[in-house]
C-alpha cells in the first residue's frame, strides 16, 4: 500500500504513480483488487454521481459519505479526499474540522485546489498530521473565474506563476501535487523543480504519475472526449447493451428460466 513517504521514494526512483477517482463501494472493491496505487475521492462526484454541471456543488457531507463508502472496501489503497468548494475558505479551524472528518471516514490525505490564500491552511493541516496534496493548473472549483474548462499556463507569465505556486505548495508541506491541463513543457519544469511527486491529468508524460476519472476512462460518457482522455472501455455501450438484453428477456418471458426459480 502507498504511504506519504512512498510518494517521495517513487519520485526518486522514477517509478510512475497511478491514481483513479472512485466514489462507491462496488467500484472500490474492483480498484482494490487492481494494481492502481491511489484512489481520489474527488469533488467530481458532484458531477458523475449526482448529476450537477460542475464540482462546486460538492459538499463536505457528500465527500465524507463517498470516502466512507470507498474506505470500507478499498482497504489496500491510499485514499485522497478533495476539500470541496469553499471548505478551506472559512478559516483554519473550519478547514481542520472538515479535513479531520475525511480522515476519520477513511481518507489518508486531502487535496486542496490553489495555494494562494491557502498557505497557512496547508501548513496547519500538515502540522496537525493531515497530509495535503496540492492541485494547480485547471482547478475546476475556479471554473467561473477561469472562464471555463480550458488549458492553463499558456503564457510565459502564467507559467512563471504556476512554478511559483508549485514551489509554495511544497514549501507549505504538501507531499504531492496534481497538475491539470497544462502544456507538457511547463509540467516537466514543475516536475524537475519539485522534490514532491507531480501527478498529471492532461499534463503530458514527463510527470511522476497520472490520474483519470474512473467513469471517463471506462467510457461512460460518449460525449466527453477531451484531448487528454484515453478511454479504456466503451462502458456506455456495454452497460446499455446489458440493460437492453435484460429488458428483452423480461418482456419476452425469457427471464427467469426454470433454473432461476425456487421450487
Amino acid at each position: 500500500m502507498m504511504t506519504v513517504p512512498e510518494f517521495y521514494k517513487r519520485k526518486q526512483k522514477k517509478q510512475k504513480i497511478s491514481m483513479i477517482t472512485c466514489y462507491d463501494a462496488s467500484f472500490a472493491s474492483i480498484v482494490n483488487a487492481s494494481p492502481i496505487d491511489v484512489i481520489l475521492v474527488g469533488d467530481s462526484s458532484a458531477m458523475v454521481m449526482h448529476g450537477f454541471n460542475s464540482t462546486i456543488h460538492a459538499t463536505a457531507e457528500m465527500i465524507e459519505a463517498h470516502v466512507a463508502a470507498v474506505a470500507r472496501t478499498a482497504t489496500n489503497k491510499f485514499i485522497v479526499a478533495d476539500m470541496p468548494f469553499l471548505s478551506n475558505r472559512h478559516g483554519v479551524s473550519h478547514a481542520t474540522e472538515i479535513a479531520g472528518r475525511f480522515l476519520k471516514a477513511g481518507a489518508h490525505a486531502v487535496k486542496i485546489e490553489g495555494i494562494q490564500g491557502n498557505e497557512e491552511i496547508v501548513k496547519h493541516l500538515v502540522g496537525s498530521g493531515i497530509p495535503v496534496m496540492g492541485h494547480l493548473g485547471l482547478t475546476p472549483q475556479f471554473v467561473n473565474q477561469l472562464g471555463g474548462m480550458k488549458v492553463q499556463a499558456t503564457s510565459a507569465e502564467a507559467q512563471e506563476l504556476l512554478l511559483t505556486d508549485a514551489k509554495a505548495f511544497q514549501d507549505a508541506g504538501a507531499f504531492s501535487l496534481v497538475l491539470e491541463c497544462v502544456p507538457n513543457k511547463i509540467a516537466k519544469k514543475a516536475t524537475d523543480l519539485l522534490n514532491i511527486a507531480v501527478i498529471g491529468i492532461g499534463a503530458g508524460l514527463e510527470v511522476d504519475g497520472q490520474v483519470l476519472v474512473l467513469q471517463d476512462l471506462l467510457g461512460f460518457n460518449p460525449n466527453f472526449k477531451p484531448k487528454f482522455l484515453r478511454q479504456y472501455l466503451n462502458g456506455y455501450e456495454l452497460f446499455k447493451s446489458a440493460f437492453e438484453e435484460f429488458h428483452e428477456d423480461v418482456t419476452q418471458q425469457k427471464f427467469p428460466n426454470e433454473k432461476e426459480c425456487y421450487s
